[in-house]
């Protein structure tokens, strides 16, 4: 249960931090605008997941039938709300002191482009009349991080809790973590890739990702 709803919150959160969203009616698009223009980091992660679950729905046909305009989409959603840059250094850990910008760039993309080719279409089987709950926003780090804590609500099923780490990058909040009942997007890919990072170059180990030697799995 744990590893395949983290699956689906990833694919979910590389696009736009989707799980933060309340299933509501006719003031969503209201509510999202507001929201928008607020700028704390809950409220970005409500107005962008509320926009990005109601495309999804309403062109769930259209995506399902032309996998290229998903992929489309997902690549023109991809860097509102996600840090892969710093998300990737953070997955490549030891391994990553004294890399080059660059060098992180290359397995970030990689990582994300191959966690989109495999995941991307489970977008297509999210329930979007699952509600969520803001729990929290706490400031971390003196206000450097701020981890947003919610609960998805479920019909008949106990809530799960779903956390974001943010960070500014500019003037914009971005995710560079998800936590899906503890287990973290960041932790798991850095477990998984640690051995093939020892024995190979980032590089290297990004070619492979991109050639799908490698896959990023989260089971």
């Amino acid at each position: 249960m744990k590893r395949s709803l983290l699956t689906l919150v990833i694919a979910s959160a590389l696009l736009a931090a989707a799980p933060i969203a309340f299933a509501q009616t006719a003031n969503t698009s209201a509510k999202a605008k507001t929201a928008a223009t607020a700028g704390s980091p809950s409220q970005l992660v409500l107005a962008n997941s509320t926009r990005v679950l109601a495309t999804l729905e309403a062109r769930r046909a259209e995506f399902t039938r032309n996998r290229a305009a998903l992929t489309k989409f997902v690549d023109s959603e991809f860097s509102q709300m996600f840090d892969r840059d710093y998300a990737g250094r953070l997955v490549l850990g030891i391994h990553g002191r004294g890399a080059s910008e660059a060098e992180v760039k290359l397995f970030a993309d990689a990582l994300a482009d191959n966690l989109m080719q495999r995941y991307g279409s489970s977008l297509l089987d999210f329930n979007t009349e699952l509600k969520v709950r803001i729990k929290s926003e706490n400031a971390l780090r003196n206000g450097a991080i701020v981890k947003v804590s919610s609960e998805m609500l479920r019909s008949g099923g106990e809530p799960i809790p779903v956390d974001y780490l943010m960070r500014k990058v500019g003037s914009q909040w971005k995710v560079f973590d998800v936590m899906v009942e503890g287990v973290s997007f960041v932790q798991t890919f850095r477990t998984q890739f640690d051995a093939p990072l020892k024995r190979k170059s980032i590089s290297a180990v990004a070619a492979d990702l991109k050639a799908g030697k490698l896959q990023a799995s989260t089971e």
